[in-house]
């Protein structure tokens, strides 16, 4: 991964709308964050975003791509994000709507989880 700060900028303004969002750096590249969740990731130029079986089909019909990358076997390995449709790029309000439906995948992700025991000190 790869993050160059100026695209992390961009990315700031383009998704103005959707109010406060973080960006921190992670594994060369950077996540976004609203709310304390994740919902896009950036690399080489490229957002991420977030996706689950509600809108994950709805940003393939869209033209966008899944994230894949090669494993040391030479597998291929797919990840719950996709790129940030082209029509989205020059349009931040077209942006910022495919951003909300990332969060609700994040949202919806961090539903399902099973809340941790609480550690129990002797």
């Amino acid at each position: 991964m790869a993050y160059d700060p100026d695209f992390g900028e961009w990315v700031g303004e383009h998704f103005a709308a959707l109010g406060p969002i973080e960006i921190r750096r992670m594994f060369g590249g950077a996540a976004v964050y609203s709310h304390g969740l994740i919902f896009a990731l950036l690399d080489d130029g490229v957002v991420w975003l977030k996706a689950d079986e509600v809108n994950a089909p709805v940003l393939q019909a869209a033209g966008a791509r899944q994230f894949t990358y090669p494993t040391k076997d030479g597998q291929v390995m797919a990840m719950a994000y996709w790129s940030l449709p082209e029509s989205a790029l020059d349009d931040p309000d077209e942006a910022v709507d495919w951003a909300r439906q990332s969060i609700d995948a994040a949202l919806r992700k961090a539903a399902a989880k099973k809340p941790r025991k609480p550690k129990i000190k002797p």
